[in-house]
């Protein structure tokens, strides 16, 4: 009986302890590690999405980018940090559940050294030409590219990437030959892309709409379920002839492994809160981004599944990252 309730006592203490560190925290800045650079769609997310978590801690988020390797540089450094709260990653799916699928190297960190916390953001990819190119339809490029297979060549922000993958599958399902040119990120694939080096790309809205405003890039589709708010006089990849073709990008925070539950309890009910406002959805809907109001039950199941689908994808496709 003394042993139960010495059990007891000891259990309670330890809740009184995680509650208390829950409330203490957090007493100073919080670093939100980026694995891209500034000015990439996660970036932007990630900005507004600190600003509003700053606000509601009542401390300052300081952004920090990260970029290289493939993601690997960011994840390592969040693996390697204190699991207190004050390290965390705005990941991008292509970084977590692709490059394991196609890199043949050990990254430095696996899914496991990661805590999910929430989904946050969730972006479609678009399909961009370059100005002069002389299709104004998915069906016209694709008649485009069988005419001199291998002719068209589309840019990604490097091999292994989402861009790369989507080219792959695109190439796959359309029965055409593309030449995959890779950069180191995307500001290097646009600005190749604006000077007619490469006819097309793929990527997520915001770097592009300007350009695509100004007439100096062509949207031809959108590989989003439904039509983009910010682009909805363009079809969807489906609406195209490209049949169940889908290949949405999206954003996640993540934490070291053994974050303690208190602290993960309060951070995922924060970020909820955070995605489901009008304040943080009328900030990114205009970029022709989403945030992630439809939580999935547990974003480690989610996760799962995405690290399947995708896996099955660049099998498939038969992308492979040396």
């Amino acid at each position: 009986m003394a042993v139960l309730r010495r059990s007891v006592v000891a259990g309670s203490l330890a809740l009184v302890a995680g509650g208390a560190r829950a409330q203490q925290w957090p007493s100073r800045s919080i670093r939100l590690i980026c694995p891209y650079a500034p000015g990439a769609t996660g970036d932007i997310g990630a900005r507004l999405y600190g600003d509003e978590l700053g606000k509601a801690l009542g401390q300052t988020v300081v952004v920090d980018n990260k970029g290289g390797a493939n993601g690997a540089i960011a994840a390592v450094a969040v693996k390697r940090a204190e699991p207190d709260g004050y390290t965390l990653l705005m990941q991008y799916s292509g970084y977590h559940v692709i490059t394991p699928s196609v890199s043949k190297q050990p990254l430095g960190w696996e899914a496991k050294d990661l805590q999910p916390v929430a989904n946050v953001l969730s972006a479609p990819q678009v399909v961009v030409v370059r100005e002069g190119l002389p299709v104004k339809t998915m069906a016209e490029l694709i008649a485009f590219a069988k005419k001199e297979p291998g002719k068209v060549t589309y840019a990604s922000s490097g091999n292994g990437s989402l861009q790369h993958v989507t080219g792959a599958m695109i190439e796959q399902q359309a029965g055409v030959q593309l030449t995959h040119v890779p950069y180191k990120g995307t500001g290097p694939a646009l600005q190749d892309l604006l000077g007619a080096q490469v006819d097309l790309t793929f990527g997520t809205p915001p770097p592009y709409m300007q350009f695509i405003q100004s007439g100096k890039l062509r949207a031809l589709a959108v590989s989003s379920r439904a039509r983009s708010s910010v682009l909805p006089n363009v079809p969807t990849a489906a609406e195209s002839g490209l049949k169940g073709f889908e290949t949405s990008a999206w954003w996640a925070l993540y934490a070291p492994a053994n974050l303690p539950p208190e602290l993960l309890a309060r951070l995922r009910s924060e970020t909820l809160a955070i995605v489901q406002s009008s304040v943080f959805r009328d900030k990114l809907v205009p970029l022709g981004v989403q945030p992630y109001t439809e939580q999935p039950p547990s974003l480690a199941e989610f996760q799962k599944g995405e690290i399947a689908k995708w896996g099955k994808a660049v099998r498939d496709a038969g992308v492979t990252l040396e």
